[in-house]
C-alpha cells in the first residue's frame, strides 16, 4: 500500500487533483463570504411602485410608508408601474384606488389595497415582498383604527350597542389583494435557472479541459487551424445536443416553459456555447492552470447572476463584475422564457458578444503560443 501511495504522490495528475480540490474550497469560500456580506443591509435598494388614485387618506398612507419602510417608493401610473414590474425595475406595485377614503368612511364597506408581485424573480424577492404587503396592510389598518377611534370618542353619547357595531367595523377595515404576474409553479421550477447555469458551466468547464488535453495529443499531426476549426464545430454541435437533453428533462419533469420548448432549447444552446468558448479561453491563455480561473468564474457567476440573490443587493464590485459574465444574461433570459415576460434581445446579444470575444482571445492566444513554439524550434 505504501508503494501505491508513493506512486500516486509522484504522479503529476494526483498533485493537480489535490490542488484543484483545495482551490475549490479556497475560491468558493472567499467569493461567497465576501459577495453576500452586507446583503441584508442593502435592502433599502429595493423599490416599490405606488399607484395612488386617492387624494384623501391615500396621500397620508404614502407619506407614512416613506417614513416607515426601508425601501425607495416610486410614484407611477398603473401603466408605468406594470412596465417597471415587468422589467424588474421595481419589486412590488401598491395600488390605492380612488374610492379608498370613501370606503373607509362608509359603514359596512371594506377599503381594498392591491399589491402586484413579479414571480419571475429570485425566491428571496417574492417572499420579502409578500411580507411587506402584509405589513403595509396591517400598518394601514392601525391608521384606520386610530381614525375610527377618534370619531368614536367624539360621539361618546351614543348607545352601547351602536358603539359595539362601530368597533367591529373599525377592526379589519382595510383588506388587501395580492396578485402575482408570471407565477412560479413550485420550488423545483424556481431553482431551474440556477440549476441549468451550474450544470452547464461545470459540464462545459470539464469538457473544455478534456478537449484541451485531446488537442495537445494530436498537435503533431494537425495544424492549429485544423484544431481550432474542429474544436469550434464540436462546441457548437455539442451545445445543441447538450441543451436538447437538458431542456427535454426540464419539460418531461414538469418544468414551466411559458414561451415554448423551442425558444427555451435555442436559448440554452446559446449560453452553453458561450460557456464553452468562455471556459476554453482561460485554458488557451494559461494552459492547465486555466482551470483555476474557471473555478473562480464558476463561483463568481453563481453569486452575481441573480439566480439566488437579486444583483442589486450585491456590493458595487460584484454587481459590476457580473455585468461582463455570461451567467447573468443566461439567468435573466431563462427567467423570462420559463416564467413569462418580455424576451429581451439584449440578453441574446450579450451572450453572443461574450462568446465571440472569448473565441477571438482564445484564438489569438493559441496563435501567439504557436508562433513562440515555431521560433524556439527555428533557434534550436
Amino acid at each position: 500500500m505504501f508503494k501505491g501511495i508513493k506512486s500516486f504522490i509522484k504522479s503529476p495528475q494526483s498533485i493537480v487533483g489535490i490542488i484543484i480540490a483545495l482551490m475549490f474550497q479556497v475560491i468558493f469560500t472567499l467569493i461567497w463570504m465576501t459577495a453576500y456580506d452586507g446583503v441584508n443591509d442593502r435592502v433599502d435598494q429595493m423599490k416599490i411602485a405606488v399607484v395612488n388614485e386617492d387624494q384623501g387618506f391615500g396621500r397620508s398612507i404614502v407619506s407614512g410608508l416613506k417614513d416607515r419602510l426601508p425601501f425607495e417608493l416610486v410614484n407611477v401610473s398603473t401603466e408605468e408601474g406594470q412596465i417597471k414590474l415587468e422589467n424588474r425595475e421595481v419589486q412590488l406595485m401598491l395600488s390605492i384606488p380612488a374610492d379608498f377614503s370613501q370606503k373607509l368612511q362608509t359603514s359596512g364597506d371594506k377599503a381594498m389595497l392591491s399589491y402586484t408581485i413579479n414571480g419571475s424573480n429570485p425566491a428571496m424577492v417574492k417572499s420579502m415582498m409578500e411580507s411587506v404587503a402584509a405589513g403595509v396592510t396591517e400598518s394601514i389598518n392601525k391608521q384606520a383604527i386610530e381614525q375610527g377611534t377618534s370619531q368614536l370618542l367624539l360621539g361618546l353619547s351614543m348607545p352601547a350597542e351602536k358603539v359595539e357595531v362601530i368597533a367591529k367595523e373599525i377592526t379589519g377595515k382595510v383588506e388587501s389583494n395580492v396578485d402575482t404576474i408570471h407565477p412560479v409553479d413550485g420550488m423545483n421550477n424556481q431553482m431551474v435557472p440556477m440549476m441549468l447555469v451550474l450544470a452547464s458551466f461545470v459540464g462545459t468547464m470539464i469538457m473544455g479541459m478534456n478537449l484541451y488535453q485531446a488537442s495537445l495529443s494530436i498537435r503533431s499531426e494537425t495544424s492549429l487551424w485544423q484544431r481550432f476549426g474542429a474544436r469550434s464545430l464540436i462546441n457548437l454541435t455539442s451545445s445543441l445536443l447538450i441543451s436538447l437533453i437538458g431542456t427535454s428533462l426540464v419539460f418531461v419533469l414538469g418544468g414551466q416553459m411559458e414561451h415554448g420548448f423551442i425558444a427555451f432549447w435555442m436559448f440554452q444552446a446559446l449560453f452553453v456555447a458561450t460557456f464553452l468558448f468562455f471556459s476554453q479561453m482561460f485554458l488557451a491563455l494559461f494552459g492547465v492552470a486555466g482551470m483555476l480561473f474557471n473555478i473562480a468564474m464558476l463561483s463568481l457567476q453563481l453569486v452575481t447572476s441573480g439566480a439566488l440573490v437579486p444583483r442589486f443587493l450585491l456590493n458595487d464590485f460584484y454587481r459590476s463584475f457580473g455585468e461582463v459574465l455570461p451567467a447573468t444574461y443566461a439567468v435573466e433570459g431563462l427567467m423570462n422564457l420559463q416564467f413569462g415576460g418580455s424576451i429581451e434581445t439584449a440578453n441574446v446579444y450579450w451572450l453572443i458578444g461574450i462568446g465571440i470575444i472569448s473565441l477571438i482571445i482564445g484564438l489569438v492566444s493559441e496563435l501567439a503560443r504557436n508562433y513562440r513554439s515555431v521560433r524556439v524550434e527555428m533557434v534550436s
